[in-house]
Protein backbone atom coordinates (compact mmCIF):
# COMPACT_ATOMS: atom_id res chain seq x y z
CA UNK A 1 0.00 0.00 0.00
CA UNK A 2 2.81 2.41 0.85
CA UNK A 3 4.56 1.62 -2.43
CA UNK A 4 1.33 2.18 -4.34
CA UNK A 5 0.69 5.51 -2.60
CA UNK A 6 4.26 6.57 -3.33
CA UNK A 7 3.82 5.70 -6.98
CA UNK A 8 0.57 7.68 -7.17
CA UNK A 9 2.21 10.61 -5.45
CA UNK A 10 5.11 10.50 -7.90
CA UNK A 11 2.68 10.48 -10.82
CA UNK A 12 0.78 13.47 -9.47
CA UNK A 13 4.03 15.28 -8.68
CA UNK A 14 5.29 14.66 -12.20
CA UNK A 15 2.00 16.00 -13.56
CA UNK A 16 2.40 19.22 -11.54
CA UNK A 17 6.08 19.78 -12.16
CA UNK A 18 6.46 18.46 -15.69
CA UNK A 19 4.05 20.72 -17.49
CA UNK A 20 1.18 19.70 -19.76
CA UNK A 21 2.91 16.73 -21.31
CA UNK A 22 3.73 15.20 -17.94
CA UNK A 23 0.19 15.78 -16.73
CA UNK A 24 -1.19 13.95 -19.75
CA UNK A 25 1.21 11.11 -19.14
CA UNK A 26 0.11 10.77 -15.52
CA UNK A 27 -3.59 10.61 -16.40
CA UNK A 28 -3.47 9.11 -19.84
CA UNK A 29 -4.33 5.65 -18.56
CA UNK A 30 -1.46 4.81 -16.24
CA UNK A 31 -2.95 6.28 -13.08
CA UNK A 32 -5.62 4.15 -11.39
CA UNK A 33 -5.82 5.97 -8.07
CA UNK A 34 -9.21 6.96 -6.77
CA UNK A 35 -8.55 10.60 -5.92
CA UNK A 36 -8.84 11.98 -9.46
CA UNK A 37 -11.71 11.53 -11.94
CA UNK A 38 -9.52 10.39 -14.84
CA UNK A 39 -7.74 7.78 -12.74
CA UNK A 40 -10.98 6.42 -11.24
CA UNK A 41 -12.61 6.10 -14.65
CA UNK A 42 -9.59 4.42 -16.20
CA UNK A 43 -9.16 2.10 -13.22
CA UNK A 44 -12.78 0.96 -13.48
CA UNK A 45 -12.52 0.41 -17.21
CA UNK A 46 -9.41 -1.72 -16.82
CA UNK A 47 -10.92 -3.74 -13.98
CA UNK A 48 -14.02 -4.50 -16.07
CA UNK A 49 -11.92 -5.53 -19.06
CA UNK A 50 -9.76 -7.80 -16.89
CA UNK A 51 -12.81 -9.41 -15.29
CA UNK A 52 -14.53 -10.10 -18.63
CA UNK A 53 -11.34 -11.62 -20.02
CA UNK A 54 -10.94 -13.85 -16.95
CA UNK A 55 -14.60 -14.92 -17.02
CA UNK A 56 -14.49 -15.92 -20.68
CA UNK A 57 -11.15 -17.71 -20.18
CA UNK A 58 -12.46 -19.75 -17.25
CA UNK A 59 -15.75 -20.40 -19.06
CA UNK A 60 -13.79 -22.07 -21.86
CA UNK A 61 -11.96 -24.30 -19.36
CA UNK A 62 -8.61 -22.54 -19.58
CA UNK A 63 -6.47 -21.31 -16.70
CA UNK A 64 -7.36 -24.04 -14.20
CA UNK A 65 -4.48 -25.20 -11.95
CA UNK A 66 -3.50 -28.83 -12.32
CA UNK A 67 -4.16 -29.43 -8.63
CA UNK A 68 -7.93 -28.81 -8.94
CA UNK A 69 -8.56 -29.84 -12.54
CA UNK A 70 -9.23 -33.47 -11.54
CA UNK A 71 -12.15 -32.58 -9.26
CA UNK A 72 -15.31 -30.95 -10.61
CA UNK A 73 -16.31 -29.52 -7.24
CA UNK A 74 -12.80 -28.26 -6.45
CA UNK A 75 -12.37 -26.64 -9.87
CA UNK A 76 -15.80 -25.04 -9.63
CA UNK A 77 -15.02 -23.60 -6.21
CA UNK A 78 -11.63 -22.33 -7.39
CA UNK A 79 -13.21 -20.66 -10.43
CA UNK A 80 -15.89 -19.09 -8.24
CA UNK A 81 -13.33 -17.72 -5.78
CA UNK A 82 -11.20 -16.27 -8.60
CA UNK A 83 -14.20 -14.58 -10.21
CA UNK A 84 -15.43 -13.29 -6.86
CA UNK A 85 -12.11 -11.62 -6.11
CA UNK A 86 -11.99 -10.06 -9.56
CA UNK A 87 -15.62 -8.93 -9.26
CA UNK A 88 -14.93 -7.34 -5.87
CA UNK A 89 -12.16 -5.30 -7.48
CA UNK A 90 -14.57 -4.22 -10.23
CA UNK A 91 -17.14 -3.22 -7.61
CA UNK A 92 -14.57 -1.19 -5.67
CA UNK A 93 -13.37 0.56 -8.82
CA UNK A 94 -16.99 1.20 -9.79
CA UNK A 95 -17.74 2.73 -6.39
CA UNK A 96 -14.76 5.06 -6.66
CA UNK A 97 -15.69 5.96 -10.23
CA UNK A 98 -19.28 6.63 -9.17
CA UNK A 99 -18.18 8.97 -6.40
CA UNK A 100 -15.87 10.83 -8.77
CA UNK A 101 -18.68 11.06 -11.34
CA UNK A 102 -21.03 12.56 -8.76
CA UNK A 103 -18.34 15.05 -7.83
CA UNK A 104 -18.14 16.19 -11.45
CA UNK A 105 -21.90 16.22 -11.95
CA UNK A 106 -22.59 19.38 -9.97
CA UNK A 107 -20.69 21.50 -12.50
CA UNK A 108 -22.62 19.93 -15.35
CA UNK A 109 -25.91 20.65 -13.64
CA UNK A 110 -24.83 24.25 -13.02
CA UNK A 111 -23.92 24.67 -16.70
CA UNK A 112 -27.26 23.15 -17.73
CA UNK A 113 -29.19 25.50 -15.42
CA UNK A 114 -27.45 28.63 -16.67
CA UNK A 115 -27.70 27.36 -20.23
CA UNK A 116 -31.47 27.25 -19.74
CA UNK A 117 -31.39 30.88 -18.57
CA UNK A 118 -29.46 31.89 -21.70
CA UNK A 119 -31.93 29.98 -23.88
CA UNK A 120 -34.82 31.80 -22.18
CA UNK A 121 -33.12 35.13 -22.88
CA UNK A 122 -32.71 34.27 -26.55
CA UNK A 123 -36.33 33.16 -26.85
CA UNK A 124 -37.56 36.34 -25.18
CA UNK A 125 -35.36 38.50 -27.39
CA UNK A 126 -36.60 36.80 -30.57
CA UNK A 127 -40.27 36.93 -29.59
CA UNK A 128 -39.93 40.58 -28.54
CA UNK A 129 -39.20 41.58 -32.14
CA UNK A 130 -42.28 43.47 -33.25
CA UNK A 131 -44.15 43.02 -29.98
CA UNK A 132 -41.62 44.97 -27.94
CA UNK A 133 -40.01 44.30 -24.59
CA UNK A 134 -42.38 44.25 -21.63
CA UNK A 135 -42.17 44.23 -17.86
CA UNK A 136 -43.38 40.63 -17.88
CA UNK A 137 -40.35 39.61 -19.96
CA UNK A 138 -38.03 41.36 -17.54
CA UNK A 139 -39.76 39.69 -14.58
CA UNK A 140 -39.47 36.30 -16.26
CA UNK A 141 -35.76 36.76 -16.90
CA UNK A 142 -35.09 37.99 -13.35
CA UNK A 143 -37.08 35.07 -11.93
CA UNK A 144 -35.05 32.62 -14.02
CA UNK A 145 -31.80 34.15 -12.74
CA UNK A 146 -33.00 33.87 -9.14
CA UNK A 147 -34.04 30.24 -9.55
CA UNK A 148 -30.76 29.43 -11.31
CA UNK A 149 -28.77 31.09 -8.52
CA UNK A 150 -30.73 29.12 -5.94
CA UNK A 151 -30.10 25.83 -7.74
CA UNK A 152 -26.42 26.65 -8.22
CA UNK A 153 -25.96 27.44 -4.55
CA UNK A 154 -27.78 24.29 -3.48
CA UNK A 155 -25.75 22.29 -5.98
CA UNK A 156 -22.50 23.64 -4.61
CA UNK A 157 -23.49 22.68 -1.06
CA UNK A 158 -24.26 19.16 -2.28
CA UNK A 159 -21.45 18.94 -4.83
CA UNK A 160 -20.29 15.60 -3.48
CA UNK A 161 -23.76 14.09 -4.03
CA UNK A 162 -24.54 15.24 -7.55
CA UNK A 163 -25.12 18.97 -7.16
CA UNK A 164 -28.63 20.16 -7.95
CA UNK A 165 -29.71 16.56 -8.63
CA UNK A 166 -28.95 15.44 -5.06
CA UNK A 167 -32.59 15.82 -3.83
CA UNK A 168 -33.90 13.55 -6.60
CA UNK A 169 -31.35 10.75 -6.04
CA UNK A 170 -32.84 7.98 -3.96
CA UNK A 171 -31.31 5.91 -1.19
CA UNK A 172 -30.45 3.23 -3.77
CA UNK A 173 -28.30 5.75 -5.68
CA UNK A 174 -30.75 5.95 -8.58
CA UNK A 175 -32.74 8.88 -9.89
CA UNK A 176 -36.19 8.77 -8.34
CA UNK A 177 -39.06 9.25 -10.79
CA UNK A 178 -41.47 10.50 -8.12
CA UNK A 179 -38.97 12.99 -6.67
CA UNK A 180 -37.98 14.24 -10.12
CA UNK A 181 -41.60 14.92 -11.07
CA UNK A 182 -42.30 16.65 -7.76
CA UNK A 183 -39.15 18.77 -8.05
CA UNK A 184 -40.03 19.82 -11.60
CA UNK A 185 -43.51 21.00 -10.60
CA UNK A 186 -42.28 22.76 -7.46
CA UNK A 187 -39.59 24.64 -9.41
CA UNK A 188 -42.14 25.65 -12.04
CA UNK A 189 -44.56 26.99 -9.44
CA UNK A 190 -41.74 28.88 -7.68
CA UNK A 191 -40.74 30.41 -11.01
CA UNK A 192 -44.35 31.39 -11.81
CA UNK A 193 -44.79 33.09 -8.43
CA UNK A 194 -41.48 34.95 -8.85
CA UNK A 195 -42.66 36.20 -12.24
CA UNK A 196 -45.76 37.65 -10.59
CA UNK A 197 -43.67 39.12 -7.79
CA UNK A 198 -41.38 40.83 -10.29
CA UNK A 199 -44.29 42.36 -12.15
CA UNK A 200 -45.88 43.45 -8.89
CA UNK A 201 -42.66 45.18 -7.83
CA UNK A 202 -42.46 47.02 -11.16
CA UNK A 203 -46.15 47.99 -11.33
CA UNK A 204 -46.98 51.57 -10.43
CA UNK A 205 -50.73 51.73 -11.05
CA UNK A 206 -53.07 50.52 -8.30
CA UNK A 207 -55.29 48.72 -10.80
CA UNK A 208 -52.35 46.82 -12.22
CA UNK A 209 -51.21 45.72 -8.78
CA UNK A 210 -54.73 44.57 -7.91
CA UNK A 211 -54.88 42.50 -11.12
CA UNK A 212 -51.54 40.84 -10.30
CA UNK A 213 -52.64 40.02 -6.77
CA UNK A 214 -55.89 38.61 -8.13
CA UNK A 215 -53.79 36.38 -10.39
CA UNK A 216 -52.71 34.46 -7.29
CA UNK A 217 -56.26 33.55 -6.31
CA UNK A 218 -57.04 29.87 -5.92
CA UNK A 219 -59.83 30.01 -8.50
CA UNK A 220 -57.29 30.66 -11.26
CA UNK A 221 -54.54 28.28 -10.14
CA UNK A 222 -56.57 25.48 -8.58
CA UNK A 223 -55.51 22.96 -11.22
CA UNK A 224 -51.80 23.65 -10.81
CA UNK A 225 -52.03 23.70 -7.01
CA UNK A 226 -53.84 20.36 -7.04
CA UNK A 227 -51.25 18.76 -9.30
CA UNK A 228 -48.36 20.07 -7.18
CA UNK A 229 -49.99 18.78 -4.00
CA UNK A 230 -50.58 15.34 -5.51
CA UNK A 231 -47.13 14.84 -7.05
CA UNK A 232 -45.44 15.97 -3.82
CA UNK A 233 -47.64 13.64 -1.82
CA UNK A 234 -46.84 10.80 -4.22
CA UNK A 235 -43.11 11.42 -3.76
CA UNK A 236 -43.40 11.21 0.03
CA UNK A 237 -45.75 8.22 -0.06
CA UNK A 238 -43.60 6.24 -2.49
CA UNK A 239 -40.55 6.72 -0.29
CA UNK A 240 -42.54 5.47 2.68
CA UNK A 241 -43.97 2.50 0.77
CA UNK A 242 -40.58 1.40 -0.57
CA UNK A 243 -38.90 1.81 2.82
CA UNK A 244 -41.54 -0.22 4.65
CA UNK A 245 -41.52 -2.99 2.05
CA UNK A 246 -37.73 -3.22 2.09
CA UNK A 247 -37.63 -3.42 5.90
CA UNK A 248 -40.41 -6.02 5.81
CA UNK A 249 -38.40 -8.05 3.23
CA UNK A 250 -41.21 -7.81 0.71
CA UNK A 251 -39.11 -5.85 -1.77
CA UNK A 252 -35.49 -6.38 -2.81
CA UNK A 253 -33.43 -3.24 -3.45
CA UNK A 254 -29.79 -3.26 -4.54
CA UNK A 255 -27.73 -0.08 -4.58
CA UNK A 256 -26.60 1.14 -8.01
CA UNK A 257 -23.06 2.27 -8.81
CA UNK A 258 -24.27 5.73 -9.88
CA UNK A 259 -27.51 7.41 -10.99
CA UNK A 260 -28.42 7.51 -14.68
CA UNK A 261 -31.01 9.46 -16.64
CA UNK A 262 -32.58 6.16 -17.73
CA UNK A 263 -33.55 5.51 -14.08
CA UNK A 264 -36.54 7.82 -14.60
CA UNK A 265 -38.05 5.41 -17.15
CA UNK A 266 -36.81 1.99 -16.04
CA UNK A 267 -36.94 -0.35 -13.08
CA UNK A 268 -33.95 -1.44 -11.02
CA UNK A 269 -32.95 -4.05 -13.59
CA UNK A 270 -32.79 -1.47 -16.40
CA UNK A 271 -35.95 -2.60 -18.18
CA UNK A 272 -38.53 -0.06 -19.28
CA UNK A 273 -41.32 0.39 -16.72
CA UNK A 274 -44.79 1.27 -17.97
CA UNK A 275 -45.78 2.96 -14.71
CA UNK A 276 -42.70 5.19 -14.73
CA UNK A 277 -42.85 6.00 -18.45
CA UNK A 278 -46.49 7.05 -18.46
CA UNK A 279 -46.00 9.13 -15.30
CA UNK A 280 -43.06 11.02 -16.80
CA UNK A 281 -44.68 11.50 -20.21
CA UNK A 282 -48.05 12.71 -18.90
CA UNK A 283 -46.42 14.93 -16.29
CA UNK A 284 -44.02 16.44 -18.86
CA UNK A 285 -46.85 17.19 -21.30
CA UNK A 286 -48.89 18.89 -18.57
CA UNK A 287 -45.83 20.86 -17.47
CA UNK A 288 -45.20 22.09 -21.02
CA UNK A 289 -48.84 23.16 -21.30
CA UNK A 290 -48.60 25.05 -18.02
CA UNK A 291 -45.40 26.76 -19.18
CA UNK A 292 -47.09 27.91 -22.39
CA UNK A 293 -50.05 29.25 -20.41
CA UNK A 294 -47.67 31.17 -18.18
CA UNK A 295 -45.94 32.66 -21.22
CA UNK A 296 -49.30 33.73 -22.67
CA UNK A 297 -50.71 35.06 -19.41
CA UNK A 298 -47.81 36.03 -17.15
CA UNK A 299 -50.09 38.11 -14.93
CA UNK A 300 -51.61 35.04 -13.23
CA UNK A 301 -50.84 31.51 -12.19
CA UNK A 302 -51.27 29.07 -15.09
CA UNK A 303 -54.90 27.99 -15.20
CA UNK A 304 -54.35 24.29 -15.86
CA UNK A 305 -57.63 22.83 -17.18
CA UNK A 306 -59.26 20.33 -14.88
CA UNK A 307 -59.30 17.71 -17.63
CA UNK A 308 -55.51 17.85 -17.92
CA UNK A 309 -55.10 18.01 -14.14
CA UNK A 310 -57.29 14.93 -13.77
CA UNK A 311 -55.15 13.15 -16.36
CA UNK A 312 -52.05 13.87 -14.25
CA UNK A 313 -53.84 12.56 -11.14
CA UNK A 314 -54.79 9.32 -12.92
CA UNK A 315 -51.19 8.93 -14.10
CA UNK A 316 -49.92 9.49 -10.56
CA UNK A 317 -52.36 6.89 -9.20
CA UNK A 318 -51.15 4.40 -11.82
CA UNK A 319 -47.56 5.06 -10.84
CA UNK A 320 -48.32 4.57 -7.15
CA UNK A 321 -50.20 1.33 -7.88
CA UNK A 322 -47.18 0.08 -9.82
CA UNK A 323 -44.96 0.74 -6.80
CA UNK A 324 -47.30 -1.30 -4.61
CA UNK A 325 -47.36 -4.15 -7.14
CA UNK A 326 -43.63 -4.42 -7.93
CA UNK A 327 -41.24 -6.78 -6.24
CA UNK A 328 -42.02 -9.74 -4.07
CA UNK A 329 -40.37 -12.09 -1.65
CA UNK A 330 -38.14 -14.82 -3.11
CA UNK A 331 -39.53 -18.32 -2.62
CA UNK A 332 -38.22 -21.90 -2.70
CA UNK A 333 -40.54 -24.30 -4.52
CA UNK A 334 -38.51 -27.51 -4.40
CA UNK A 335 -35.07 -28.95 -3.71
CA UNK A 336 -33.82 -31.94 -5.71
CA UNK A 337 -30.54 -33.80 -6.14
CA UNK A 338 -28.59 -32.56 -9.13
CA UNK A 339 -27.55 -35.31 -11.53
CA UNK A 340 -25.95 -35.60 -14.92
CA UNK A 341 -27.72 -37.15 -17.88
CA UNK A 342 -27.78 -40.92 -17.49
CA UNK A 343 -27.30 -40.95 -13.71
CA UNK A 344 -29.75 -42.88 -11.59
CA UNK A 345 -32.00 -41.13 -9.09
CA UNK A 346 -30.73 -41.49 -5.53
CA UNK A 347 -31.19 -39.93 -2.09
CA UNK A 348 -29.34 -36.73 -1.24
CA UNK A 349 -26.01 -37.36 0.48
CA UNK A 350 -23.39 -35.03 1.88
CA UNK A 351 -21.12 -33.86 -0.92
CA UNK A 352 -23.88 -34.10 -3.55
CA UNK A 353 -25.01 -31.07 -5.53
CA UNK A 354 -28.59 -29.98 -5.03
CA UNK A 355 -30.79 -27.82 -7.22
CA UNK A 356 -32.90 -25.26 -5.37
CA UNK A 357 -35.81 -24.32 -7.61
CA UNK A 358 -37.97 -21.29 -7.01
CA UNK A 359 -38.34 -17.64 -8.04
CA UNK A 360 -36.89 -14.24 -7.21
CA UNK A 361 -33.43 -15.42 -6.16
CA UNK A 362 -31.63 -12.67 -8.11
CA UNK A 363 -32.85 -9.18 -7.12
CA UNK A 364 -33.34 -6.57 -9.88
CA UNK A 365 -30.04 -4.87 -10.59
CA UNK A 366 -27.99 -7.68 -8.99
CA UNK A 367 -26.92 -9.45 -12.19
CA UNK A 368 -23.27 -8.49 -11.73
CA UNK A 369 -20.79 -11.01 -10.38
CA UNK A 370 -19.99 -9.12 -7.18
CA UNK A 371 -23.69 -9.14 -6.27
CA UNK A 372 -24.29 -12.74 -7.32
CA UNK A 373 -21.37 -13.91 -5.20
CA UNK A 374 -23.08 -12.54 -2.07
CA UNK A 375 -25.90 -15.07 -2.33
CA UNK A 376 -25.86 -17.63 0.49
CA UNK A 377 -27.75 -20.87 1.07
CA UNK A 378 -28.21 -22.11 4.62
CA UNK A 379 -28.25 -25.91 4.76
CA UNK A 380 -28.87 -26.99 8.32
CA UNK A 381 -26.46 -24.94 10.43
CA UNK A 382 -23.95 -24.42 7.60
CA UNK A 383 -23.98 -21.38 5.32
CA UNK A 384 -22.84 -22.15 1.76
CA UNK A 385 -21.87 -19.47 -0.74
CA UNK A 386 -23.49 -20.08 -4.10
CA UNK A 387 -20.64 -20.80 -6.56
CA UNK A 388 -20.34 -18.74 -9.74
CA UNK A 389 -20.37 -20.91 -12.86
CA UNK A 390 -19.24 -18.81 -15.84
CA UNK A 391 -20.42 -19.21 -19.42
CA UNK A 392 -19.53 -16.97 -22.37
CA UNK A 393 -21.36 -13.69 -21.74
CA UNK A 394 -22.65 -14.44 -18.25
CA UNK A 395 -23.24 -17.11 -15.60
CA UNK A 396 -25.25 -20.31 -15.58
CA UNK A 397 -25.33 -20.35 -11.78
CA UNK A 398 -26.87 -18.69 -9.87
CA UNK A 399 -30.01 -17.77 -11.79
CA UNK A 400 -33.30 -16.26 -10.77
CA UNK A 401 -35.09 -19.62 -10.75
CA UNK A 402 -32.41 -22.26 -10.00
CA UNK A 403 -29.43 -22.40 -7.63
CA UNK A 404 -26.94 -25.27 -7.57
CA UNK A 405 -24.90 -25.75 -4.38
CA UNK A 406 -23.09 -28.68 -2.76
CA UNK A 407 -24.28 -30.23 0.49
CA UNK A 408 -21.42 -29.65 2.98
CA UNK A 409 -19.88 -32.67 4.67
CA UNK A 410 -20.48 -30.98 8.04
CA UNK A 411 -24.24 -31.34 7.65
CA UNK A 412 -25.64 -34.00 9.96
CA UNK A 413 -27.74 -36.67 8.21
CA UNK A 414 -31.49 -36.45 8.75
CA UNK A 415 -34.13 -33.85 8.06
CA UNK A 416 -32.36 -30.58 7.20
CA UNK A 417 -33.76 -27.14 6.52
CA UNK A 418 -32.71 -25.23 3.39
CA UNK A 419 -33.06 -21.46 3.10
CA UNK A 420 -31.71 -18.91 0.60
CA UNK A 421 -30.46 -15.43 1.51
CA UNK A 422 -30.30 -13.24 -1.59
CA UNK A 423 -27.81 -10.48 -2.39
CA UNK A 424 -30.30 -7.95 -0.99
CA UNK A 425 -30.34 -9.73 2.38
CA UNK A 426 -33.87 -11.08 1.93
CA UNK A 427 -34.57 -14.59 3.22
CA UNK A 428 -36.77 -17.15 1.50
CA UNK A 429 -39.08 -19.67 3.06
CA UNK A 430 -37.58 -22.82 4.60
CA UNK A 431 -37.68 -26.12 2.75
CA UNK A 432 -36.97 -29.44 4.49
CA UNK A 433 -34.91 -32.17 2.78
CA UNK A 434 -33.68 -35.61 3.88
CA UNK A 435 -29.91 -36.12 3.88
CA UNK A 436 -28.63 -39.70 4.19
CA UNK A 437 -25.19 -41.09 5.05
Amino acid sequence: MAVQEARHGAERGAGRGGGLGAGQGAHGGGCTCGDCPHGAREGHRRAVAAFLAKRDELASGQGLPAGVAHSASASRQWVSDELTQSADLVAERGRVDGEAWLGRLWRRTAFAVWGTVVALLLVQALTAIGAGWSAARTAGLVAAVLVAALLTGAGYLHRARGGALAPVIGEDNRLSTSRAMAAAWVLFVVYAVLVLVGQLAAASAHGRRDDLIAGLELARGAGVVTVVAVVCGIAVLVRRVVGVRVLGQRLQKVRADRPRAADLLTDDSGKGSFADIQYVVVGAVALVFAAVRLARRPEQLPDLPWGLALLVLVSAATYLSGKYAEGGRPVILSVVRSREAGDLDAPIRTGDDIEIRGAGFVPPGAQTADRLSRMVVRIGAVHVHVPLVPVPGGFSNPTDAVLTVPVPVDVEPGRVEVQVVTAAGVETNRCVIDVTD
